[in-house]
């Protein structure tokens, strides 16, 4: 706010015949374009459970028993401190209206059969009104969109920006909306249910046959708890494909059996039956993506989609995160995309894509910002922190991804991975530490770190539906760490051990220094296979890399090692010193993280530093 009062002021005094139009049409223009350089960093909460004081922790346990947070949860106390360290986005996952179990029929929803519910909570990916909120989440369930609304509002007012869900290719399987806006029509409303595949059909049909619940032996809805509901029966005739795209009227056990393909025009050999961008469109921006889609005829779910992603834009959401993405056709994703782009041009569009080969189809053609950079960096840190590989190979990646760096958004735990710090992954918060500091420093991509994250949330619960390693998506569940940190509703941390408060002082430390760092919206260069091949005693766990701009120059240097303390003497090739611009002598370096220094000897147009790092230590090292 400062920043843009001070600009208003200025061009006032400059320039006094400016319209205040004109004025704020360049302002807006100034601070995008300052932003543009700056990283992002979202902070992912799971909105059901990040306010929750209970502690009971009852396996399959309700609400009265285990407690759920809620949307006035997040107090201008809590989203303070959720800025103060480092964050511009908030990720607020399971907001829309998702099938739960329990009983809101006063408030004119209808129950749900547990049958295809998974866990007691629901699943946040089966949206069952894509036009409303989850009522779980509301303090007064009859005003719980004013009260998500109220949420944005604060949200923005504590200067960070609102991401939620959209899911684009499946829904509830008892998708309902009671919340349409005047004129929408519900999914399926209007299919033809007599035929597979209709080109305005929102869902694909097996016809003739009628749905049937998935069984299993080890699996019981509700862990075997009586329900009315649960009879072995779900009416819905003609069966439609599973979300995962089974076509079997009785999906498996393990099939998305609570969820419906959404049909956007792929016919079930494969073939696209809808309009397809022309040639030279990856080059193209997305006000051009969008005067190609005008006036075309798209199947009736891109409408319906892009519908609802405007409805919540105009609410004040600024971006989504869309699941499983690349199970929907990118040319769906530029018409709604560039759809959004055009009332929000900073909007932040995020999708989860597994496929390399599609990234930048995806980026290019499907006008995504970001996608997640999850089977090429993310599992390989992973490798490295559980000692199956070495941390080399990570420049690999970051040099074939080098076109598209910016656009892969980098993560160390989120929702449906195990959490960092759990045995099953790292093993230690502290293990992680490296982990993330090369996460956060070796692009310009966004970061993203999961609420409980920062202080070693390790998912030990058994929650029920959920397993332990994962923090439960399906269940009512307290979370212990982040619990300790929230400090009964105080948000000061309270309750933290010194070793929790020391991890969040640190990821407090790295965020904060990547959103002011120009370097790190810069150049990358590795440093590793030049001192992998020349410098003694650079031991295996240790990996670095150099980070520059005109104003600003790093060198990155991280030990994966859980046991090794490493003394060497790090080389800084000729190719770098001559690209800085540095002449022979001794140049001051310090650390960004905790301040130590060191210093850079250029002999011959060569560099060295001579270092002693500790297991799972970093340095990001600043030139002055």
């Amino acid at each position: 706010m400062k920043t843009s009062l001070s600009f208003a002021l200025l061009m006032s005094c400059v320039i006094v015949t400016t319209t205040l139009a004109q004025k704020k049409a360049t302002m807006n223009s100034k601070l995008k374009e300052s932003n543009a350089h700056k990283k992002e960093v979202v902070y992912q909460v799971f909105t059901r459970l990040f306010g929750n004081k209970n502690t009971t922790n009852k396996p399959w346990g309700t609400i009265e028993e285990n407690g759920v947070g809620k949307f006035n949860d997040f107090t201008d106390k809590a989203l303070q401190e959720i800025k103060k360290l480092g964050v511009t986005h908030i990720w607020y996952t399971g907001v829309p209206h998702h099938d739960v179990i329990r009983d809101y029929t006063k408030y004119g929803i209808s129950n749900d059969d547990p049958e295809i519910v998974k866990g007691r909570a629901g699943s946040p990916y089966a949206v069952k009104d894509y036009y409303n909120v989850n009522p779980d989440l509301a303090v007064n369930p009859a005003k719980r969109l004013e009260e998500f609304e109220a949420l944005i509002a604060r949200t923005h007012h504590n200067g960070l920006k609102v991401i939620i869900d959209i899911v684009p290719n499946h829904i509830a399987r008892n998708y309902k909306s009671m919340s349409n806006p005047k004129g929408v029509r519900d999914f399926g409303a209007d299919d033809d249910t007599s035929v597979e595949y209709a080109r305005n059909n929102n869902f694909y049909y097996i016809p003739g046959k009628a749905f049937e619940v998935p069984t299993s032996d080890t699996y019981k809805p509700l862990n075997g708890e009586q329900n009315p509901l649960i009879d072995g029966k779900f009416t819905e005739y003609p069966a439609k494909w599973t979300g995962n795209g089974s076509r079997q009227p009785k999906p498996d056990i393990n099939d998305w059996y609570e969820t419906v393909k959404v049909n956007y025009g792929i016919k079930p050999d494969g073939s696209k039956d809808f309009p397809e961008l022309p040639a030279g469109y990856e080059t193209k921006d997305c006000k051009e993506h969008y005067a190609f889609w005008l006036g075309k005829d798209v199947p009736s779910s891109w409408k319906k989609f892009r519908d609802i992603a405007l409805y919540w834009t105009a609410k004040g959401v600024d971006g989504f995160r869309y699941d499983m993405a690349e199970m929907v056709p990118y040319e769906f994703w530029s018409y709604m995309n560039s759809a959004i782009k055009m009332k929000n041009p900073n909007a932040f569009l995020l999708a989860e894509v597994y496929n390399p080969k599609e990234y930048r189809n995806y980026i290019k053609l499907g006008k995504m910002d970001y996608l997640y950079d999850k089977v090429e960096t993310y599992d390989h840190l992973k490798a490295v922190i559980q000692g199956k590989t070495l941390p080399d190979g990570l420049s690999d990646i970051q040099n074939g991804l080098a076109d598209i760096e910016h656009h892969m958004l980098h993560f160390l735990d989120n929702h449906d991975e195990q959490r960092l710090a759990s045995p099953e992954f790292a093993g230690t918060p502290e293990k992680g530490k490296p982990m993330m500091v090369v996460s956060a420093t070796i692009s310009s991509s966004p970061t993203m770190i999961y609420f409980g994250q920062e202080v070693g949330e390790d998912g030990k619960e058994n929650a029920g539906f959920g397993t332990h390693s994962r923090t439960s998506i399906f269940d009512y569940i307290g979370v212990p760490h982040h619990q300790r940190w929230m400090n009964e509703g105080k948000f000061d941390g309270g309750q933290l051990s010194q070793s929790e408060k020391d991890l969040r002082d640190f990821y407090k430390r790295l965020l904060n220094f990547t959103l002011n760092s120009d370097a790190l919206m810069g150049k990358y260069q590795e440093i590793q296979k030049y001192n992998r091949d020349t410098t003694s005693g650079y031991d295996s766990g240790l990996y670095s890399y150099v980070r520059w701009s005109s104003t600003e120059k790093l060198i990155v240097v991280s030990n994966f090692s859980w046991v090794t303390t490493s003394n060497f003497e790090l080389k800084i090739p000729a190719d770098v010193i001559k690209t800085w611009n540095i002449i022979d002598g001794l140049y001051d370096l310090t650390d960004q993280l905790y301040g130590s220094k060191a210093q850079l000897k250029v002999i011959d147009g060569k560099g060295t530093i001579q270092l002693s790092i500790k297991p799972s230590e970093s340095f990001i090292f600043k030139l002055q």
